[in-house]
């Protein structure tokens, strides 16, 4: 039985921060969003400011809030979900800049920023991963190697360095507390061996309080404690109000999408979370299994206890769909646009399904994350003509869509080898994309469940926010208690044919890009 109470809920994005007010049933109240700065120096660098961050946070909560029309004392409790980002700070907690010259503002290493890739690499030669079992560029602990050994004076200057949710916990409590999410996905914490202590001291790495390693990290939903004066004044919040222990994004939406599985064991494991934003994530939670080749974790217990998460993704799809309407065409691209172009491709299609056929796209652009793990890897695109008009943009956009369709056929493979699958529970912002989920859900061949709440992210931070309120005894139960489902979209069995000569053609302009 839970007590009454509001829950704020605040999802910090790739490109914005987005927050939500809901009710113990998981009902959405209010929301609003406010747009976050990031700072490029090169195709594989990213930064963002975790000033600028906490400023946005502020102003999209209020903002919230007023939406919902609730007076600060009837929030109970708050959550934070974010990027797996770095963010670093000095003793004192003032912001330290990752990029020299680049002034102390830029103290956050975006999850997407790949400057790591030799220090991800010299990992690997230190722990003898084989094939298919590389580290990725985005983990904390080749940032942090980046950090130590590519700007020693930053380093020498780090006091703290978080993960970004667990940046946005102190921030609002004044608590240097560590969510066991990041620290066992990113941070290579595990609850049989602890920190790695002996590869961080082979690496150098060996001040472990500096980077929150000087203790056990807590479960999501557990509660820190009340806001501090000033972060109450700033977020607009009651200074009573309860704060949860946090967790990654993508995490945050397989919770709400898949925590109704809780009470159901057997069938948890048989759905898996498709996140798709900037990035695109399947994540499954289940019993622990053995590690396989092109596949994150399992990590047991890295989001709800009792189980483990398995993940694995593609770094770029929407990001890439940003860059081939940026690049092809010439202009911002944007929600309106990107409604433009879908709405122009079902034209297009309505004429032909099969759009473009000899146009292929090759989608690592940004690397390839499962199945091959090969941060090195790069796009290819082959048959372009001369054609710049919209409609050959809309094609272009098609057959990438197709490409990233593929991509998660085989993320899925890697994930699932067995066939053991049921469904797809979508989150994220290619949720509200038709020609995606269609896609996807003919690539797949399994139905994908588009989600009945407007945000799944926030409501996952909105179920760890009313475990810390205490209106949910645990994790498990407010997942039970406030989901609200997915609509299905079955595949169209006549497109298998088409895909499988897409793959197969995909495979060759691999083989040829070496």
């Amino acid at each position: 039985m839970s007590r009454p109470g509001i829950l704020a809920a605040v999802d910090v994005g790739t490109g914005s921060a987005r927050a939500g007010l809901f009710d113990a049933g998981g009902r959405l109240l209010g929301r609003a969003e406010a747009p976050l700065a990031m700072r490029r120096d090169g195709p594989r660098r990213a930064e963002q400011s975790s000033a600028q961050i906490w400023q946005a946070v502020g102003v999209a909560l209020r903002a919230a809030r007023a939406e919902a029309g609730a007076p600060p004392e009837a929030v109970a409790a708050l959550a934070f979900d974010a990027t797996c980002s770095l963010v670093v700070r000095d003793a004192a907690g003032a912001p330290v800049g990752m990029t020299p010259g680049a002034g102390d503002d830029w103290d956050t290493l975006l999850w997407l920023d790949h400057r790591a890739i030799e220090e991800a690499e010299a990992l690997d030669a230190l722990t003898g991963a084989g094939p298919g079992e590389a580290t990725s560029p985005e983990m904390a602990l080749p940032k942090l190697l980046w950090l130590s050994r590519r700007n020693p004076e930053a380093w020498a200057r780090a006091g703290r360095i978080f993960d970004l949710c667990d940046f946005l916990a102190w921030a609002a409590t004044g608590r240097d507390v560590r969510s066991i999410c990041p620290a066992v996905c990113k941070w290579g914490w595990s609850a049989g061996a602890g920190w790695p202590e002996a590869t961080l001291a082979r690496l150098g790495l060996t001040d472990l309080a500096r980077i929150g390693a000087a203790g056990r990290p807590a479960p999501v939903g557990a509660d820190l404690g009340s806001l501090t004066p000033a972060a109450a004044a700033h977020l607009g919040l009651g200074p009573g109000t309860r704060v949860a222990v946090g967790l990654i994004d993508a995490h945050a939406g397989a919770l709400a999408a898949l925590g109704g599985f809780a009470g159901a064991s057997d069938r948890m494991g048989r759905n898996l979370a498709l996140i798709a934003g900037t990035s695109t994530c399947l994540m499954r939670l289940g019993p622990a299994a053995a590690a396989r080749p092109g596949v994150w974790g399992p990590y047991p217990d890295g989001l709800l206890p009792g189980y483990a998460v398995t993940e694995g993704g593609q770094s770029a799809s929407g990001a890439l769909l940003d860059h081939l309407l940026s690049a092809f065409g010439g202009r911002e691209p944007d929600a309106a646009l990107h409604a433009r172009v879908a709405a122009r491709i079902a034209e297009l299609r309505a004429e032909d399904p099969d759009l473009a056929p000899g146009l292929h796209v090759l989608a690592d652009f940004h690397g390839n994350r499962t199945p091959r793990t090969d941060p090195r890897a790069r796009g290819a695109i082959h048959g372009l003509e001369l054609d710049g008009g919209f409609d050959g943009l809309c094609r272009l956009y098609f057959r990438a869509a197709v490409a990233l369709a593929i991509g998660l056929r085989e993320t899925l493979e890697a994930l699932d080898p067995a066939g053991e699958v049921e469904a797809l529970h979508a989150a994220g912002g290619h949720a509200r994309n038709p020609l995606l989920m269609s896609l996807y859900a003919d690539a797949a061949g399994l139905p994908v469940l588009e989600p009945r709440s407007p945000d799944p992210m926030l409501l996952g931070a909105a179920m760890a926010a009313a475990t810390a309120g205490g209106i949910y005894p645990d994790l498990a139960a407010a997942a039970q208690a406030m989901g609200q489902g997915g609509v299905p979209r079955r595949p169209d069995p006549a497109a298998a044919a088409r895909f499988a000569r897409d793959r197969a053609a995909l495979d060759r302009l691999r083989a040829a890009a070496g």
